[in-house]
């Protein structure tokens, strides 16, 4: 799964992106109607992303992303300092019991 939030002056958008083991491609484009930092943005994004998957039956994910942000701290390298990153975290948590397996990795 590859994931990204946008925030510009216009509002906020989420697309994720699906590639199955037999290079299909699902594709999703999401509207936000909330204005948030680009963190929250991408958090959104991939809470979004792990909801279709479960949604999907997806048992086995790997997450990409360009945020460090969001990538580091699921993988516990980093901390979580702002309570509300606290509770992305914690909801991306409870999301991962859904899977077998799960991985982020950071896209430089």
């Amino acid at each position: 799964m590859y994931f990204d939030g946008a925030l510009n002056i216009n509002g906020a958008g989420v697309g994720i992106l699906f590639i199955t083991p037999i290079k299909d491609k699902l594709r999703y484009v999401l509207w936000m109607h909330v204005l948030a930092s680009n963190n929250a943005m991408e958090y959104e994004a991939c809470l979004h992303g792990l909801r279709i998957a479960v949604e999907l039956g997806v048992k086995r994910l790997m997450v990409y992303e360009d945020s460090a942000l969001v990538i580091n701290q699921p993988n516990k390298d980093w901390s979580c300092s702002s309570n509300k990153m606290g509770a992305y975290y914690i909801e991306i948590r409870k999301l991962e019991g859904k899977f077998y397996g799960i991985e982020y990795r950071h896209m430089v």
